[in-house]
Parts: structure tokens; C-alpha cells; sequence
């Protein structure tokens, strides 16, 4: 059974309020790097990044973020080079936080050189961590059940979140 949690309207309006509170947590910097964790994590960054770029004037460079989710400590690789980010402000950016896993691994990454300020975005914060690891900045929170799953959708004109 799925339960539709957020419809393709409200990505797109929490998307455009994520991205006013990244553009004022990083209005001093001039260019920032949305790093997006692989398949869903990297679709909802382009989409910030999108939209970042049509409210600001910040340099928006994107990253894609590669984590085998069964297997988190394996090697982490990035489309970027660490010579690309160091000293610059990064946003770390996945579709949702459920046990903390995936994205405590991709801070503990991105902590091996030195960031100018690192933040976090998550569409779907699920409020049942493993680890401490919080959003910085979320579309929506939600307390569910452990055995209860959060699957994010994007499609062109009908993307959606659901509970199963």
C-alpha cells in the first residue's frame, strides 16, 4: 500500500523554499557546490542547483556523489575532484535521511578536506537515525514507523514521495 506523502506540486515548492534558505545561508559566498548523492539525492540536486541559479547570482557547481548504499565504508567517489572543492562552501544533498547512514558516510568524505562551511539537504527527513546526523536544511519531516519505507519518484512532470 503507498501513501502519497508529498505530490509533484510540493516537491517543487519545497525545492524552491530549500533553495531561498541555502541562497541566504550562503549569500557572502560566491559560488557553492550542491554535491548530490547518486540517483535520487543527485536528481534533487540539479533541481536546487536549477534554482539556485534562477534566484541568485551565486556559481553554482555541481557534484555527483557515488556511496554504495549496502556498503557505505567501500571507497566514496565523486565527479569532481577534491582539488574542485577545497576551501569552497558544499551543500551535501540526498532525497531522504532515514537511518543517517548514506549521509554520514558522505560527510565524513567531504571532512577529509578543508571546506570553507559544509551543509546538508534532504527532501524527506524520516526522524529515525542511527548516527547524528541532521538536515540542515529539509522539505519535510516525518516520524514513521521502522518498518515503514519512504520511496521518492522523480519523473519530468509528475514526480512524487509515498509511504509504504
Amino acid at each position: 500500500m503507498q501513501n502519497i506523502i508529498l505530490t509533484h506540486k510540493e516537491i517543487e515548492h519545497k525545492i524552491k523554499r530549500i533553495s531561498y534558505q541555502i541562497f541566504e545561508t550562503f549569500v557572502d559566498d560566491k559560488e557553492v557546490i550542491i554535491a548530490g548523492i547518486s540517483k535520487s539525492g543527485f536528481i534533487l540536486a540539479k533541481k536546487i542547483a536549477t534554482e539556485l541559479e534562477t534566484i541568485s547570482d551565486l556559481k553554482v557547481l555541481l557534484c555527483e556523489v557515488h556511496i554504495n548504499k549496502q556498503n557505505p565504508q567501500e571507497t566514496i567517489t565523486t565527479s569532481i575532484s577534491s582539488e574542485t572543492y577545497k576551501n569552497k562552501a558544499l551543500i551535501l544533498v540526498d532525497d531522504v535521511l532515514s537511518s543517517g547512514t548514506t549521509l554520514i558516510y558522505g560527510v565524513k568524505h567531504f571532512l577529509e578536506v578543508p571546506l570553507s562551511k559544509f551543509k546538508t539537504a534532504v527532501l524527506v527527513d524520516r526522524n529515525h537515525k542511527k548516527y547524528p546526523v541532521k538536515a540542515d536544511f529539509k522539505g519535510l519531516s516525518l516520524s514513521t514507523s521502522l518498518q515503514e519505507h519512504i520511496q521518492v519518484i522523480f519523473e519530468e512532470n509528475n514526480s512524487y514521495a509515498y509511504l509504504s
